[in-house]
């Protein structure tokens, strides 16, 4: 169920972006729809990108659809949907491709991963998203009850390697599954192999060269630089 405005403003109140630093509390848009909120979905620009929103299914480390996901979609705001364009053209040339996990997070779904670190007895995605840590430490390291992808500027992706036609893409190595938690996680970890250290690499370089920047605590996340509405969230449902 949608979770009431008024809940949703007391959790901008008391947290801080997942995956980003902000400068002060953000404010909740009252935008009611995608158009309202100037979320475009990415399809639109690059109608063949590949995608794997996993939020919107049970592959993901709460193991379940999240609230608000109601379609696999990528939404983000225009200016920032135009600059992910750009960067998927230019890789391309390469024979590469981005691929999608997340875009904008409505503010109803972070409450979702906060309620679910709560419940410690759900442990079903450990072995796969966090095997080396207690899943009480999830909270506030890793889980917070804003984050940045709910303001519509960040983006949650990897690289592929295609043939020279465009067909059987691969998604190259980085050394660990998206949203895995912990150190090995971070975009400059010690202990990966020289190959995935690389490729860790040319996702920054490609990201970088469209505008966006790299959360070192996670290899996958970039965010676009400046903003269009750093101090906004948003609760628009993907659908």
């Amino acid at each position: 169920m949608p979770r009431p405005l008024a809940a949703i403003a007391l959790l901008v109140a008391i947290g801080s972006p997942l995956g980003s630093r902000a400068e002060q509390s953000p404010s909740l848009s009252p935008a009611k729809t995608a158009a309202a909120a100037n979320l475009v979905d990415i399809r639109t620009l690059v109608p063949d990108i590949a995608e794997d929103i996993k939020y919107a299914g049970r592959d993901n480390f709460v193991g379940a659809p999240i609230d608000g996901y109601r379609a696999p979609k990528c939404f983000l705001l225009r200016t920032v949907a135009e600059a992910l364009a750009r960067a998927e053209h230019d890789l391309r040339a390469q024979h590469l491709r981005l691929k999608i996990w997340d875009c904008y997070r409505p503010a109803r779904a972070v409450a979702d991963f906060v309620r679910w670190a709560h419940d410690l007895g759900d442990q079903r995605t450990k072995a796969q998203h966090y095997p080396m840590l207690d899943k009480s430490k999830l909270l506030g390291d890793y889980i917070a009850p804003v984050s940045g992808h709910s303001r519509g500027g960040t983006v949650d992706l990897t690289l592929e390697r295609c043939a020279a036609d465009g067909t059987r893409c691969e998604p190259l190595e980085m050394g660990t599954d998206f949203d895995y938690f912990g150190v090995r996680a971070n975009t400059d970890t010690p202990g990966l192999t020289p190959q995935q250290r690389e490729n860790r690499a040319l996702l920054r370089s490609a990201m970088e060269r469209g505008g966006f920047h790299n959360y070192p605590l996670e290899w996958w996340h970039y965010t676009f630089a400046p903003e269009p509405t750093p101090h906004t969230i948003y609760d628009v449902p993907v659908e």
